[in-house]
């Protein structure tokens, strides 16, 4: 984990508690040295509690307030929505877990 991230980690861990996060991963330049500070993306697999009454509301809520931590486009992904086996192998090739409940 780039330490851009790790450096975050408490207000992060904030924001998941407050938006009924279970699980959050990131994936992507984030987990190492190809990230660029100045113009890298943030990439994350979020799980939501299955109870959570406004799934939509969470979701937006915590991605717009992560964007706002970070001071750049965070790009979330449900882990239910993953369909591309291609796509879930290269996220599970380097995927690093951030939060969990």
């Amino acid at each position: 984990m780039h330490a851009y991230v790790r450096d975050r980690l408490p207000e992060l861990t904030a924001l998941c508690r407050r938006f009924h996060v279970k699980r959050l991963d990131l994936f992507g330049s984030g987990t190492g040295e190809r990230f660029d500070p100045a113009r890298s993306d943030l990439d994350f697999v979020v799980e939501l509690f299955p109870d959570t009454e406004d799934r939509v509301d969470a979701y937006f809520g915590f991605k717009e307030e992560a964007e706002k931590l970070f001071g750049r486009d965070v790009d979330l992904v449900e882990v239910g929505a993953i369909r591309n086996r291609y796509f879930r192998e290269e996220l599970n090739e380097t995927k690093e877990l951030v939060y969990a409940a």
